[in-house]
C-alpha cells in the first residue's frame, strides 16, 4: 500500500492548511464561542474544499481533517462530508444526490448524523415511495444545532433516514458537552423522514452494508480530525518548552519531558498511520471495517495521553481555559469520547476478526445504547 498523496489530494491538503491557518486564528475562536465560523465555512466552500473529497477519497479527506484539527477550526467539516456528501453519494439515490450534494458542497447547507445506532433510540415505520416516520430521541448530536439534515439510523435494522430538522416532528434541544462544538439533542416524533438509497426487495443486507460502510466513514475521519489534534498539541507543547526556561535552560532540556514529547509523537503517528491505511482502504475498495476500528481506537487511547501530555508539559498554563492549548485538550477528550473507549472498540474489533458478532447486529447496538446512556449521563450539564 502507499499512503503518498496524489496531486489532487496533495493540492487539496496545502489549500486547507492555508485557509485554516490564515482564518482560524485563537482570536476568531474565541469569539465564536461554540458556534460555526460561518466565514471560515464560506471560505472553504468558495474554495471548493468539501465538494473536493468526492474526487480525492476519504483519505483526501482526512489528509484535510488533519489540517483542521491542528487548529480546531470551529466549522462542521468532518460531520458534513461524511454524513452528506460521501454518504449520499455511495448510498443515495439519483433523486437524492441531485438534489442534495450541489447544497452541501456549495455550503447551503449542513448535515450531521445521528451515529452510531442505538437499540430502542429510534424507530422507523415506513410508508411507500421510500419514505417513513421515525419516532425516539438520541442524546447527543454533534453540530446539530446549525444542520439543516440529520442522517439518522434505525436502532432496529440500521436502515439509514434523511431527516430535515425544520420538518414538523423534530426538536433540536441545545446539550452542553465538554467540547467546544455545538451539539444538541434530537427528539422525533412522527418526524417525516426518507429512506437514503431505493428500496430492494431484501433490504436488510443492503441497509447492513450501507450503515456498516457510513460508520467505517466516520470511524476513519474523525480519527484522521484526532490525528490532527494532536499534532497541534504537541507542536504548541514543543514551541513552550524550547522557548520556557527554568533554573537557566530551557524546560525541554529536561529528560521527562523530552521523553513525555517524544512518546506523544509515537502516538500521534500511530493515529496518523492507522487513519491513512484505513482510509486507503476504502478508497481502494477493499475490506475496510477492522482498519477503521483500530484507527479508532488509537485515535481515543492514544489521543486522550496526547492531548494531556500536551497540556501538561505546559505547566500551570495548561490549565487556563483560555489557552490556545486547552481547546486541543478538549478536542482530543470530546473525539475520544465520540469514537468510544478503549475496552469497547476492542471488544467490537474482536468479535469482527473472530466473526462473533452477531449477523443482526443486536450485540453493536446493544453496547450503542449503553454507552449512550453514559454519554447522557456524562456530558450534559459539563464543559470545560
Amino acid at each position: 500500500m502507499d499512503f503518498t498523496p496524489t496531486p489532487e489530494q496533495a493540492a487539496a491538503r496545502e489549500l486547507a492548511a492555508q485557509i485554516f491557518g490564515d482564518l482560524s486564528t485563537p482570536e476568531r475562536l474565541a469569539a465564536c464561542g461554540s458556534g460555526t465560523d460561518a466565514a471560515l465555512w464560506k471560505a472553504l466552500c468558495a474554495a471548493g474544499l468539501p465538494g473536493a473529497v468526492e474526487e480525492t477519497g476519504l483519505l483526501g479527506l482526512v489528509l484535510m481533517l488533519e489540517e483542521q484539527g491542528r487548529t480546531t477550526a470551529q466549522v462542521p467539516f468532518a460531520a458534513t462530508c461524511v454524513y452528506g456528501l460521501l454518504a449520499i453519494g455511495a448510498h443515495g439515490g439519483p433523486e437524492q444526490r441531485a438534489r442534495l450534494l450541489p447544497a452541501l458542497r456549495d455550503g447551503e447547507a449542513f448535515a450531521t448524523g445521528a451515529f452510531p445506532a442505538r437499540r430502542g433510540g429510534v424507530r422507523a415505520e415506513r410508508a411507500t415511495g421510500g419514505t417513513g416516520r421515525l419516532t425516539g430521541t438520541v442524546p447527543v448530536v454533534s453540530w446539530l444545532r446549525e444542520a439543516t439534515h440529520v442522517l439518522v439510523p434505525d436502532g432496529t435494522t440500521r436502515t439509514l433516514w434523511l431527516v430535515r430538522t425544520d420538518d414538523t416532528g423534530v426538536r433540536r434541544d441545545q446539550v452542553e458537552t465538554t467540547a467546544p462544538w455545538s451539539a444538541g439533542r434530537l427528539t422525533l416524533d412522527d418526524a417525516p423522514a426518507a429512506r437514503l438509497g431505493r428500496e430492494t426487495a431484501s433490504p436488510q443486507p443492503r441497509t447492513a452494508r450501507a450503515y456498516d460502510d457510513v460508520l467505517a466513514l466516520a470511524r476513519t475521519a474523525f480519527a484522521g480530525l484526532q490525528a490532527g489534534v494532536c499534532a497541534g498539541s504537541l507542536a504548541r507543547a514543543v514551541s513552550h518548552t524550547t522557548t520556557r526556561e527554568q533554573f537557566g535552560r530551557p524546560l525541554a532540556t529536561n529528560q521527562g519531558v523530552q521523553l513525555r514529547a517524544a512518546d506523544a509523537y509515537m502516538d500521534t503517528e500511530a493515529i496518523r498511520l492507522t487513519a491513512y491505511e484505513a482510509a486507503w482502504r476504502r478508497d481502494a475498495g477493499l475490506d475496510a471495517g477492522p482498519h477503521a476500528l483500530t484507527a479508532a481506537w488509537w485515535a481515543s487511547e492514544a489521543g486522550t495521553r496526547v492531548v494531556h501530555t500536551g497540556q501538561h508539559l505546559h505547566g500551570g498554563i495548561g490549565a487556563d481555559v483560555d489557552h490556545p492549548v486547552h481547546r486541543h485538550f478538549l478536542w482530543g477528550r470530546q473525539l475520544a469520547g465520540y469514537l468510544g473507549s478503549g475496552g469497547e472498540v476492542l471488544e467490537e474489533l474482536g468479535e469482527l476478526l473472530t466473526g462473533g458478532d452477531r449477523a443482526d447486529g443486536e450485540a453493536h447496538v446493544d453496547r450503542e445504547q449503553h454507552r449512550g446512556q453514559e454519554d447522557q449521563k456524562s456530558q450534559e450539564g459539563h464543559k470545560g
